[in-house]
């Protein structure tokens, strides 16, 4: 039997920690990954003028753990066509949290995936973000020139 659930697990671990060290990725995922490990988060770097982690990073980290679970789930890259955040409460760029991504199902092309952010000490939900992904064809002679 080829591949097999060991196997997927190691490359969406790779695939997400290669996006961390910024090995596949643009600069934005970069910024927003930096310090980031696959079994917990780190650190950040993006904050607003109190010290805040930055909602459009959580925005950002959201999405792409996200397509991280489904990808672990599907073996296929999807893209984000209906995303829906929910922010509960702030949290400060030293403070650990918990990231929990659930699968929640697949119609056709489509795949469903919840993202919770948590406080690490006692469990407070920070972010909830539901989404929606599409397989996504490319197709290079279909390519942007920008």
């Amino acid at each position: 039997m080829e591949g097999g659930p060991l196997q997927e697990t190691q490359e969406w671990q790779k695939w997400l920690e290669d996006l961390s060290k910024g090995a596949i990725s643009h600069e934005l995922e970069v910024i927003t990954l930096k310090g980031m490990q696959v079994v917990h988060g780190q650190k950040g770097l993006v904050a607003d003028k109190d010290g805040n982690w930055h909602v459009g990073a959580i925005t950002t980290l959201i999405d792409i753990v996200g397509a991280a679970a489904i990808f672990s789930s599907t073996g296929q890259l999807k893209a984000s066509v209906d995303f829906n955040i929910s922010y509960y409460s702030t949290a400060k760029i030293q403070e650990e949290v918990e990231i929990e991504a659930k699968v929640i199902g697949h119609k056709g092309r489509l795949s469903s995936v919840v993202v919770e952010i948590r406080r690490k000490n006692n469990g407070e939900l920070i972010a909830l973000g539901k989404q929606w992904m599409s397989s996504i064809n490319i197709v290079p002679s279909h390519l942007s020139k920008i």
